[in-house]
């Protein structure tokens, strides 16, 4: 599942991916059917298996607050935004979607925003289901996109998301960074991978890359994306499976990964009646995923979307999940700037998610 809250084709799921990001992190699945009623120590057996692990030694450098901004890459701009809303270039298309942040008035004119492809009408709610309004003519269901050199999907869902989360961006030209220049390759494990962007821009880069999402959809999208792009051939395990099940078989496992990439949503509820709520699951998330780092490892991201707090209480989870490996761990906020119908001419910064990420140095 960008995984965030309600991606597209994906069932609400627990601590793994179910889909959802923040926004933005392409349709998730319409809501769950009722089920079961399941105890609380059935829903997340995992809260029972594995207790915390109890941390010593110095918290990590702090570096706060960091703004990640990106003015978009490839196929992908921000144009305008305004009135709770948002004015985006993907390809060849000009779409609105609704963007609560965006609480100013639009700095382009009404023209602008008319000479539109695609709008999407509806419920304005993360999960909320609509409709896309083609105003010029009907458009097919997909289109080709390209973000890092990597060729994959986009698509009109009925969630408002299009099959890709840009504002992370900024994440991707970080993790291709160190893939390149670590002179050997380098392990990724990419929870809550939904339609595969990430990952597939990893392994071009040269890491071999697990790719965990408990969406089949999902999955079966990241797939398409590969052959698109003829990737067939780079070293990438989908895996179809509850996140948070991962990566506890992972420790005992004992795998470790050199880039962790975790994206989970708000609220999920997993296909065997697991439940997953951020506030409550994360810290065990983090600590099962400091235990299957690598001794060289480069990098622990985590990215939070449509959640009421403060980039601190990510933060300080984080410090307190790196206790004794040194290092540094900068938190804040991911932000697209404005960039024109040009894709150049810089406006206001428009706020997407919460991050937090520790790095060796």
């Amino acid at each position: 599942m960008k995984q965030r809250e309600g991606r597209p084709g994906q069932k609400k799921t627990s601590g793994p991916s179910g889909e959802s990001r923040r926004d933005d992190r392409a349709g998730r699945p319409p809501k769950p059917v009722a089920q079961p009623a399941v105890t609380r120590e059935a829903a997340v057996p995992a809260a029972v298996v594995r207790p915390l692990m109890i941390r010593s030694g110095e918290r990590p450098v702090e570096r706060v607050p960091v703004i990640l901004e990106s003015l978009g890459a490839g196929d992908f701009h921000l144009i305008d935004s305004g009135n709770g809303e948002k004015l985006e270039q993907y390809g060849p298309y000009r779409i609105i979607r609704p963007e609560a942040q965006a609480l100013w008035r639009p700095s382009l004119a009404p023209q602008v925003w008319e000479k539109v492809d695609a709008a999407f009408t509806g419920d304005t709610d993360e999960e909320g289901a609509g409709r896309w309004r083609f105003p010029k003519e009907a458009l097919g269901e997909t289109w080709p996109l390209n973000l890092l050199g990597v060729d994959f999907l986009g698509r009109f869902t009925s969630f408002r998301h299009v099959g890709v989360f840009p504002e992370q961006i900024v994440h991707w030209r970080w993790m291709k960074e160190q893939v390149e220049k670590a002179g050997r390759p380098l392990k990724v494990l990419n929870l809550f991978g939904y339609t595969g962007v990430a990952s597939l821009v990893a392994a071009a880069a040269g890491a071999e890359v697990t790719h965990v999402d408990a969406s089949k959809k999902a999955i079966g999208w990241a797939r398409e994306n590969q052959a698109l792009g003829r990737m067939e051939k780079l070293p990438i395990r989908w895996i179809c499976e509850d996140a948070m099940k991962f990566i506890l078989r992972e420790e005992r496992r004992g795998s470790q990964y050199d880039i962790i990439l975790t994206d989970p949503p708000k609220f999920g509820r997993g296909p065997n009646g697991e439940v997953w709520h951020l506030f409550e699951h994360l810290p065990l998330m983090l600590d099962v995923c400091r235990e299957i780092l690598s001794p060289k490892a480069v990098g622990l991201v985590l990215t939070a979307y449509s959640i009421r707090a403060s980039f601190y209480s990510i933060h300080e989870l984080m410090r307190e999940t790196m206790r004794g490996t040194g290092g540094v761990v900068e938190s804040g906020e991911l932000v697209i700037r404005e960039a024109g119908t040009d894709g150049k001419t810089q406006g206001r910064a428009l706020s997407t998610s919460l991050f937090s990420r520790w790095v060796p140095k």
